[in-house]
């Protein structure tokens, strides 16, 4: 059980890390509204992080 736990830390810290170096600091606030949106059982703030995250992922590479 401990192994699963720390591999899924690692995986989130590293998607984490993946969506701050790509997408920047408005990448980081969309995760996080999501993710918190999520824990606290808000649906409103979890959809703005999750339309913020994706209006980020389909847009223009910069």
């Amino acid at each position: 059980m401990p192994a699963i736990a720390l591999l899924s830390t690692l995986l989130v810290v590293g998607f984490e890390q993946f969506v701050q170096w790509r997408y920047g600091p408005c990448g980081v606030v969309g995760l996080l509204l999501l993710t918190v949106g999520l824990k606290i059982k808000s649906p409103a703030c979890s959809s703005i992080g999750a339309i913020a995250l994706a209006l980020m992922f389909t847009g223009p590479v910069r």
